[in-house]
């Protein structure tokens, strides 16, 4: 099984269309606008597909969920692939939507009951790190092989096909597990899942720690969950500005020009990521502790979007890449840190369910986020205001200088970490 829980991370994780995404929209004649509401669209989707998925999961078994789920993925390709107006792209957002929800979450549990069912409960950090190892890998795989299919093809559109074979072979990989590791079903309707998830938040919303650290998640990974994906169009600048100078280039279509740079640049991004991801407990022990290592990293996050807003004004490219790859970066670390927070700061027993509360939380951001900064980056291109990007360092710095000055409050007056 250990084979073939490596293996879903891996297939999992061949997402040739991610680094070029926004370039595949743009291609097909989208507005950053249009483009930001697809992905608010895909957010809201998820968040309210999220509960009643994980019910169905319950009843009918978590091995049909993921393979329903990787059907939907491969219908969202297909769409993808042939759009051509854009109710068949919401068509497309509306099925990764589907794909993602049924998805998320479940083939975790499925390896801790295979864990619990073999007596290896105690090996669940190192199983866990196992796998996701190979979920890295899988990425940086993908960036190189989608970079080759862009080159081949000349074209961005072209990946989301590409893509719907990895799939086919996930749910091939998902017939082979054993139908104990469906846990144990339970009849729970969605009504009562509602109620459940509704309480829930109650309690979050009055524990003062709790209801912290998700506003922390809404504002850092809410809003670097949109301002990420900018990386793609500050890469499409790079590689066609680089391709003056490059003679073995100069004569190659748009689309190759950008895989030449997509592959480097996204394959550095996942190893450094990998890596701050793995080390993250280093740095809370340099910090002496995880509220302390957090606050060292929104300082690090205010600066980092501060460089992206300077740089996005002057149209300095090259600072823009290292400015998101750091990003990347710093997120990956970021995230282990929460995680560890909301542990320490809830009840064990209530931890999965905050965590989902957290994850809803930081879309919506995302969803509001999304089509607010396309509109603004269309209006500064259509106005000639610098150069494009530097709205995105501008919101950046200011939520970061927010929490920073709450964080620095908080270390200075600890009574308030319980209101």
């Amino acid at each position: 099984m250990l084979f073939r829980f490596c293996l879903y991370g891996f297939l999992k994780n061949q997402e040739y269309f991610d680094p070029f995404l926004i370039l595949a929209l743009r291609e097909k004649g989208l507005s950053f606008f249009t483009i930001g509401l697809l992905i608010a669209f895909r957010e809201v989707c998820v968040n309210i597909l999220e509960i009643p998925t994980g019910a169905i999961a319950d009843v009918f078994g978590r091995r049909k969920s993921m393979i329903f789920g990787f059907a939907a993925y491969i219908v969202s390709f297909t769409l993808f692939g042939f759009a051509s107006n854009l109710a068949l792209l919401f068509g497309a957002m509306w099925f990764y939507a589907i794909g993602d929800a049924f998805r998320s979450g479940t083939h975790k549990s499925m390896i801790f009951t295979w864990l619990r069912l073999n007596g290896r409960e105690s090996e669940r950090t190192k199983i866990y790190g196992l796998t996701r190892s190979w979920s890295k890998i899988g990425s940086a795989v993908s960036v190189v092989l989608a970079s080759v299919f862009v080159f081949v093809s000349s074209r961005y559109t072209d990946i989301f096909f590409y893509a719907i074979i990895p799939y086919v072979l996930s749910i091939v990989n998902m017939l082979g597990y054993p139908r104990e590791l469906d846990g144990e079903r339970e009849d729970i309707s969605v009504r009562g899942a509602f109620l459940h998830v509704v309480e829930s938040v109650k309690a979050s919303a009055k524990a003062g720690p709790l209801r912290g650290l998700v506003v922390e998640s809404m504002g850092f990974e809410g809003y670097f969950s949109m301002a990420k994906e900018y990386l793609q169009p500050v890469l499409k600048a790079t590689a066609l500005t680089a391709a003056a100078g490059w003679a073995f280039a100069s004569g190659l279509a748009e689309p190759q020009q950008v895989a030449l740079l997509v592959a480097p640049i996204y394959g550095v991004l996942h190893l450094m990521s990998a890596f701050a991801s793995r080390n993250a407990f280093r740095l809370s022990g340099w910090a002496n502790g995880d509220d302390a290592a957090a606050r060292w990293m929104w300082i690090a996050f205010t600066t980092l979007f501060a460089v992206v807003a300077v740089a996005g004004w002057f149209g300095w490219n090259a600072a823009l890449i290292v400015g998101f790859v750091l990003l990347y970066t710093l997120q990956n670390a970021w995230r282990p840190a929460l995680v560890a927070r909301i542990n320490a700061a809830g009840d064990d027993s209530q931890a999965a369910t905050v965590l989902s509360i957290e994850n809803q939380a930081q879309r919506t951001v995302t969803m509001i986020a999304a089509p607010a900064m396309g509109l603004i980056i269309d209006t500064v291109i259509a106005r000639g205001v610098g150069h494009p990007f530097w709205p995105l360092g501008i919101a950046g710095t200011v939520i970061g200088i927010g929490f920073v000055l709450r964080s620095l409050k908080r270390a200075a007056s600890p009574e308030l970490s319980t209101t």
